[in-house]
């Protein structure tokens, strides 16, 4: 009796260190409710685990035995998300060959890395918009989730869905240059071959898919104004993942593009820099989503000159810079939906949150800007049960800023705590970071 006796003692002294230990408060001077768009301030935010069990004005007695972490002279946000990524393999470069010099295996490793700089900018959850070798993004994102690597939360592609030659293509090669099959995986010249690539990706651990509808301005060859899949061909994407319960996003600058992926049911637009007013109505009466990298064109100009990449893509890139920002700040006259995407691996990742400023710019509020960040984001997602704010039942994904970030939205780049999932990322787990 005595030896049992012991072991229930032993047992609920362990049980209850465990739950001691699972338990974070964490005190918020200034926090950011994005869902209700207003600045609450000493606030209490009870974590249990990997999820926030409650929110309250400071007060009341706090929880015996839990961790406390003091966050009073800061703002806390939830958790950034970047609609826009591409955390797989090389940065952009001059040279388009410089995709064929690295293994799958060495995209993934890349992946990794950027997966780990962008979690510690304060970007814990991300869509990822595509790759060039079919899946390295499944297999980052399957790394991320079983604790194998650090990395923000990631919806995936699987791969492009591209016409030949197309925007999605790896292209500028020499004629007889024959690519790997894994990089041709997602080509489709007609609606029964982009039926069975949607098929083919979602079967093989894509979460969405990624449609090519126009021509880019990275790839050469193509012009962003060009539409390169009809819209009975995009339609059939669409309806295809919704049999699989899930979204089609579209990359699409030209206006006629826009509008045909529109009609046929895509979930967003990605870039919109050509768009016109047509377009964006179009866009509005469907309540399509828009995702702009309005900050990126400037990265390409800027680095792109520097380092002598293509004059055409710096023709195409000064083409729909400035387009795009005219068409944003009337998308957000509109009222269209607008969520946070950069197009990160154009530009470095852990940058993310450069663009910020550059939604305020050209017609937000530094409120919407947060919000294109947060819970808008989580809306496009189709997450917003999960992440997006800072609200009970929520994943406990948080970040803190000194001072007031929203008076200073470059304050972002620089976030001095990043909490995923319950456990500390950047900063310290401790009683205080100060």
């Amino acid at each position: 009796m005595m030896t049992i006796r012991w072991i229930f003692a032993i047992t609920a002294a362990a049980a209850t260190s465990l739950g001691a230990q699972d338990l974070t408060v964490i005190r918020a001077g200034r926090l950011v409710d994005v869902e209700q768009g207003s600045v609450l301030t000493n606030q209490v935010i009870v974590v249990r685990g990997e999820r926030i069990e409650s929110v309250a004005p400071a007060g009341a007695a706090l929880p015996k035995g839990a961790r406390v972490i003091d966050l009073t002279g800061y703002t806390v946000l939830p958790g950034l998300i970047d609609c826009h990524t591409h955390l797989v393999g090389l940065l952009q470069t001059a040279s388009v060959g410089d995709f064929l010099t690295r293994s799958a295996a060495q995209d993934v490793l890349d992946g990794v890395r950027h997966a780990g700089e962008t979690l510690r900018a304060g970007f814990t959850s991300v869509r990822d918009v595509g790759v060039y070798r079919a899946f390295t993004d499944v297999a980052l994102r399957g790394a991320i989730n079983d604790g194998t690597v650090e990395g923000p939360r990631m919806l995936v592609a699987g791969a492009y869905v591209t016409v030949s030659s197309g925007g999605g293509e790896l292209t500028g090669m020499a004629p007889d240059v024959v690519l790997p099959s894994e990089m041709r995986r997602g080509v489709a010249n007609s609606v029964p071959e982009v039926r069975q690539r949607v098929r083919e990706l979602l079967n093989g651990g894509a979460d969405f898919i990624k449609v090519i509808a126009t021509g880019a301005v990275l790839t050469l060859g193509t012009e962003p104004g060009t539409p390169e899949f009809t819209e009975e061909e995009i339609h059939a994407a669409v309806t295809e993942a919704a049999n699989y319960g899930t979204f089609v996003a579209a990359h699409a600058h030209g206006a006629e593009g826009i509008k045909r992926a529109v009609r046929a049911g895509v979930r967003s637009i990605e870039h919109g820099s050509l768009a016109d007013d047509e377009a964006l109505a179009l866009m509005k009466e469907h309540g399509t989503w828009l995702v702009a990298d309005i900050w990126n064109g400037d990265y390409i100009d800027s680095v792109g000159t520097r380092d002598g990449w293509p004059e055409e893509t710096l023709r195409k890139n000064r083409e729909t810079t400035e387009t795009q920002r005219v068409a944003f700040r009337k998308a957000v006259k509109l009222g269209l939906h607008l969520a946070y995407g950069t197009d990160s691996g154009v530009y470095p990742h852990g940058l993310n949150a450069a663009q910020l400023p550059y939604m305020v710019k050209y017609g937000m509020t530094s409120m919407q800007a947060v919000q294109s960040a947060t819970i808008d984001a989580a809306r496009l997602l189709r997450w917003e049960d999960r992440v997006g704010s800072v609200s009970a039942g929520k994943f406990a994904d948080l970040i803190a800023v000194k001072g007031d970030a929203l008076a200073d939205l470059n304050s972002l780049m620089t976030v001095a705590w990043v909490l995923k999932g319950g456990r500390v990322v950047v900063g310290t787990g401790g009683q205080s970071i100060r």
